[in-house]
């Protein structure tokens, strides 16, 4: 609700101008409501995980302690391990779940190198999500697409050949599935001709992909 979106804003903020000492700020707590409010808000949890790396570096610069990072990750392995329940709960919370991972690795590094901690976790859900009954849902192909498109190079570069296999799914799903929607297709294409051609398009491509999903 508009009370947790509110205390994670104004805390982020009393830690990321380092107006207060960290020490003071119940980072537990904080990292909790992020998780909690990123399940339920879509348009939240996209910029969540830039969020979680202002107090991530804040902490560190101002306390020299990853409170926050260990809370943060132990509650994604626990949401993490009921994904399956959520999904048949929610597929708008997991929808969330999947989202809020992807941007929590795609924004906190550790030297300068990903979470390696959530790599196999975030090419788990990539799989559910590539599994023939979750491609008959608009709302989990979308989440599948986009985070693809936002951190399918980083995952490639961390293991090959889970992406080859995902990508295989994909393949396969596009051309054997025959039950997918227009958009489905579409999208699935989109895709697998941006991963390769180097996980970009061309602008010609751009145009062809993203005029048919105006019209």
């Amino acid at each position: 609700n508009s009370m947790i979106w509110t205390l994670c804003h104004q805390e982020c903020c009393r830690i990321t101008v380092l107006t207060k000492d960290p020490k003071t700020v119940d980072l537990e707590k904080l990292s909790n409501a992020i998780v909690d409010q990123s399940l339920k808000d879509l348009s939240f949890c996209k910029d969540a995980g830039r969020m979680c790396y202002a107090v991530v570096q804040a902490e560190v610069q101002k306390a020299a302690t990853s409170v926050f990072r260990r809370n943060l990750l132990t509650r994604l392995q626990q949401e993490f391990t009921a994904r399956e329940e959520t999904r048949n709960r929610s597929v708008q919370e997991w929808v969330c779940l999947v989202t809020f991972i992807c941007s929590i690795f795609d924004y906190i590094k550790v030297n300068n190198a990903p979470l390696v901690a959530l790599v196999d976790p975030i090419y788990d859900c990539l799989f559910r999500l590539a599994q023939p009954d979750a491609l008959m849902n608009e709302e989990e192909v979308d989440c599948l697409v986009v985070q693809l498109h936002r951190v399918g190079e980083q995952l490639e570069q961390t293991n090959s050949q889970r992406m080859n296999q995902l990508f295989y799914l994909l393949r396969d799903g596009f051309l054997l599935q025959e039950d997918l929607c227009s958009m489905t297709r579409l999208l699935l294409l989109e895709i697998l001709e941006f991963r390769a051609s180097g996980w970009t398009l061309t602008n010609t491509a751009h145009k062809y992909y993203y005029s048919e999903v105006v019209d």
